[in-house]
């Protein structure tokens, strides 16, 4: 690989390192960016803290994800991970993937990807047994890319 290669590399790298949600996140574009994946209406200030500090409550249980550009300052992809405690497989942990998003403009940098690694990670250092996530058939073959399988049929029941 050549030098200049490996250099612009590191500095993509550098520029989309995946890190946890700040509180500040909301003033960096995280809401907007939550409404590229599904209905979000506008989240006040206090409405954002205050979930924030819940979800920061449940510690490592509950893990959301985000990467900032570092050029911009805008958060371009972000990905939960919640753990959830059975009685099955010996008390065993499921690690349960959801809304994760790439901004539409940054698409195809394997951002998703760096996401989804970061998620899965945390949820076998948890001690997960397995992590799981529903997705669109449209998101199918990406999700096989990053090593899922599909496995069931999702059902739901919305109350709103």
């Amino acid at each position: 690989m050549s030098v200049a290669l490996e250099k612009m590399q590191n500095s993509e790298e550098q520029r989309f390192r995946v890190r946890r949600l700040e509180i500040s996140d909301k003033g960096k574009g995280f809401i907007e960016l939550l409404q590229q994946l599904s209905v979000c209406d506008s989240v006040s200030d206090k409405e954002f803290e205050d979930r924030f500090q819940e979800l920061s409550s449940l510690g490592d249980d509950h893990v959301i994800c985000v990467i900032e550009d570092e050029l911009s300052g805008k958060i371009i992809a972000t990905g939960s991970v919640f753990i959830e405690k059975k009685f099955l497989r010996n008390c065993g942990k499921v690690g349960h993937i959801e809304d994760v998003v790439v901004d539409s403009s940054v698409r195809g940098k394997q951002l998703g990807k760096k996401i989804i690694n970061f998620l899965t990670d945390h949820a076998r250092s948890m001690g997960c047994y397995k992590v799981i996530l529903d997705c669109s058939l449209e998101n199918k073959v990406f999700y096989e890319k990053c090593g899922f399988k599909h496995h069931a049929v999702e059902m739901a029941m919305y109350f709103v």
